[in-house]
């Protein structure tokens, strides 16, 4: 399988990227830190029976690093079966607790954690779609969400009034959710399944330990609840659900609100400038 792993440089990227490398997988790595990539790649490389997985640089904070990585995924290959959108930012530290923007000019955590995996996906939706048709199971796409969530003030979209850090983080990962949930009405279950998954609860990653919080679940917990939407044959037709580690679960209420999935679609679309999918 052609498996491209976002935020594949460190924590559940990085250690989902190993597992998956040793299971013989074709992998494309995205970073944003050429050397981590590279170094990345190089530990994967040196593993026992692993390949060397093909790599892709892009800032998720600007509109048009994201566009560039996905035409730089579809010239590198002519099948992709499995998208996992794991890069993001957490509610503080490193990237600070005050409210950031994007190149865009969008908050920076919505931008980051959900509007970079929302314009990635629409850009290979086609490569997608095109390696599950015909073919044994659909192609996937997995989404690393939370199950911190809160619902979406589509009055104030980008948080201008009263911001917080972690309403923002919680926001983005639910829009993740909803439009995960949204894409799945819009497309031929055949063709691409989508599913949203918590991997674990304060794993020791970069954004858990930035923070001085005790790691709660193992990196270990979240690679496999993360690779068995991705690869196992069980999931093949699995789609529109959402999962708290290895249980089936459920999301926040707007996550279920048919009106409030097709707001944020329509407004997601006009943010990244993108048409919608052909019916």
């Amino acid at each position: 399988m052609a498996i491209l792993i976002t935020g594949a440089t460190d924590g559940l990227g990085r250690a989902l990227a190993q597992r998956l490398a040793a299971d013989g997988e074709t992998l494309i790595l995205h970073g944003r830190d050429t050397a981590r990539l590279q170094r990345t790649a190089d530990e994967i490389e040196a593993g026992p029976g692993a390949k060397r997985p093909a790599t892709v640089l892009a800032d998720l904070s600007e509109l048009a690093q994201v566009r560039r990585l996905a035409a730089e995924v579809r010239g590198m290959t002519d099948r992709l079966d499995v998208l996992v959108s794991n890069a993001g930012i957490g509610s503080g530290e490193p990237t600070g607790r005050e409210r950031g923007v994007s190149a865009d000019g969008y908050e920076l955590r919505f931008a980051v954690n959900y509007l970079a995996g929302f314009l990635l996906t629409l850009e290979l939706l086609p490569l997608l779609r095109a390696t599950g048709t015909g073919a044994a199971a659909p192609a996937r796409i997995v989404n690393v969400a939370s199950l911190g969530q809160e619902p979406i003030d589509f009055d104030d979209l980008m948080i201008e009034r009263g911001y917080d850090g972690m309403r923002a983080y919680r926001r983005s990962k639910l829009a993740q959710i909803m439009s995960g949930f949204e894409l799945v009405e819009r497309l031929p279950s055949a063709e691409v399944t989508v599913n949203s998954v918590h991997p674990g609860t304060f794993m020791p990653t970069k954004m858990v330990t930035s923070e001085n919080v005790t790691p709660i679940d193992t990196l270990e917990t979240g690679v496999e609840s993360t690779r068995r939407l991705a690869v196992e044959p069980s999931f093949a037709t699995v789609t529109g659900r959402f999962f708290d580690r290895s249980r089936d679960a459920r999301a926040n209420t707007q996550a279920y609100d048919p009106a409030a999935r097709a707001e944020l679609w329509e407004r997601s679309l006009k943010l990244v400038d993108q048409p919608d999918l052909p019916n």
